[in-house]
Parts: C-alpha cells; sequence; structure tokens
C-alpha cells in the first residue's frame, strides 16, 4: 500500500540535457529538477526511457542517478529506470546501481526481442527477485514490439511479491480497464499517455509518468490533482489548452519535442544524442507559437 501512497499523482521521466560537446549538462539537469518540483511535480524518474538511455553509457548513468539525489535531496521520491532486453544484464544492474535512494525501479519490457507472454512472466520475475526495491512493470508496445496482456500483467502482480505497479503505455483503454479491475489491492496502475490521463485516471488510475510535465509541470500536476480529487470538469479546462502541446511533442519524436519546449523555456540547450536529431524546424515554429499563445502554460 505505501508505494500507492508514495507515488499518486505526476511523476515526471525526465530528459538527460546535453551541452554542446554532447555531455551530460549537470548544471542544466539541477535547473530542470527544481523546475518540477517547483511546480508541483509529486515525484521524478531517472533514467527512463525520455532521458536518452540507450544513449548513455553505465558510468554516465551511476553518476546521473546520483545527481539527481543529491538535487532532490529527499523533497520528492526518485524512481530508476532499469530496463532493456537483456534480463541476466539488468540483473546484474540491479545489484550494482546505486540504488538505494530510489523508492522504486521502473523497468520497460524487453525490445526488439518480442518475447511471448511467458518470456515477459520470466523476465519480470528474474529481476523482481534480484531487485532491492520493488518494480514497477513499463508497458509500452509501441516502442518495443510486443505488448504485455492484461492477464500477464494480473499474473506478475499477484504472483510475484516485489512487483508492485505498472506504467501502462499501451493505448488500449479496454485493456486497461481489465488491470484495474482485476489488480490485486496493493498494485499501484499509472499512465503512461499524456493524452489519456485524464479518461484513465476516470477509470481508476492513480497517476501517471508523464513526458509533457517536463515543460508544463505547474499546469500538467494541476490537472491530475483535479483528476485525483473527481472533479473532472476543472480537469478538462486544464487539459483542453495542453491537448496541443501533447501533440507537438510526439509529432516527430520523444524527447526532441519536449526538448524543444524546455530549450524554448531557456532550462536546457535543444540538444539530442544521435540517431534522436533536434526538431525540425517547421515543428519547433510551432511550438513556440504555442507558448506565446499559452504564456501562463510556461510560468516558472
Amino acid at each position: 500500500m505505501f508505494l500507492r501512497e508514495a507515488l499518486q499523482g505526476t511523476g515526471v521521466a525526465i530528459v538527460t540535457p546535453f551541452s554542446n560537446d554532447l555531455g551530460i549538462d549537470y548544471p542544466a539537469l539541477g535547473k530542470l529538477i527544481d523546475f518540477q518540483i517547483g511546480n508541483g511535480v509529486n515525484y521524478i524518474v531517472s533514467l527512463g526511457t525520455t532521458g536518452e538511455t540507450p544513449t548513455l553509457n553505465k558510468k554516465e548513468k551511476i553518476r546521473l542517478v546520483e545527481f539527481t539525489y543529491e538535487k532532490v535531496n529527499s523533497r520528492v521520491p526518485v524512481v530508476v529506470g532499469i530496463g532493456g532486453n537483456d534480463t541476466n544484464e539488468l540483473v546484474d544492474d540491479l545489484k550494482t546501481y546505486p540504488l538505494d535512494q530510489a523508492i522504486a525501479v521502473l523497468s520497460a519490457s524487453p525490445y526488439y526481442s518480442k518475447p511471448s507472454q511467458e518470456g515477459l512472466y520470466f523476465h519480470y520475475k528474474a529481476l523482481a527477485e534480484a531487485s532491492p526495491k520493488p518494480i514497477i512493470l513499463y508497458n509500452v508496445p509501441g516502442r518495443t514490439g510486443r505488448n504485455m496482456t492484461a492477464a500477464t500483467t494480473i499474473k506478475l502482480a499477484n504472483e510475484v511479491e516485489n512487483i508492485a505497479g505498472i506504467k501502462e503505455a499501451s493505448g488500449d483503454m479496454a485493456q486497461c480497464m481489465q488491470i484495474l479491475r482485476d489488480k490485486p489491492d496493493h498494485f499501484l496502475v499509472v499512465s503512461g499517455d499524456d493524452a489519456l490521463a485524464l479518461p484513465q485516471m476516470a477509470c481508476g488510475m492513480e497517476g501517471i509518468i508523464s513526458v509533457a510535465a517536463n515543460a508544463l509541470p505547474k499546469d500538467f500536476s494541476t490537472m491530475i490533482r483535479f483528476c485525483l480529487k473527481g472533479d473532472y470538469e476543472a480537469a478538462k479546462k486544464v487539459n483542453d489548452k495542453l491537448i496541443e502541446a501533447y501533440e507537438l511533442m510526439f509529432a516527430e519524436n520523444n524527447p526532441a519535442g519536449v526538448k524543444a519546449f524546455l530549450a524554448e523555456l531557456g532550462i536546457i540547450k535543444n540538444i539530442t544524442r544521435l540517431p534522436v536529431t533536434p526538431l525540425s524546424k517547421t515543428l519547433h515554429d510551432k511550438v513556440k507559437a504555442y507558448l506565446q499563445k499559452e504564456p501562463k502554460m510556461a510560468l516558472h
């Protein structure tokens, strides 16, 4: 029950700012973390896939997590992302990464391999047995190429003690409702789709791990709080203004879209690591226009 209480509301899968030499820009990361916490985000997710983790080496990942702990300084919980398609390597990471200050581990399903449902079950079972912290499943078939079914999720929730929740980003509302109907009481269910967060919370989800909140933390977290209170009329008014931002952020690539927003807000430089490239000029101009049209959405 503790994790469900601690991770209600808005978590943000924080981007990794880069400097001109493509190194990690730690001053910008510190500024971004303060921006999140100061504008009402409930917890930080370090090393999420939005942080371009496939392009970070192990040394960079460890230092990034340590810096995040130092900067957050216990103001909000920190979740650490450890996912991939090599189960044995992830087991080693779970034993060696600095997880002492993390509240949980978020682990994306294996990509490219497209394992069977049985493969997904035993993959996550192995991670849960190795992890010193509770595991939050992350189902994102649009990225991994394989959906984890509601039946597999519920089996893991019921049979594997150290699996405590799921970030569900299948975009399948029927699947989401099946999980919410059948899950055990202790199991945390959060959205992984910014544009679907409002209706998914109306179905019973307890929050979101967001991309959009990187750039619009105040308004996004306000919208989620309205949902938690059951005030969906107020939530819709905020969400209606955010819909265009969602479209712009995901039109080409994540995190190129949200990095363009953050660059326009003066928080980070608009730099990505290949194979991700910055937003096209045409779309970037639309980002500028949105922020000029909705200046209150970007107050910080």
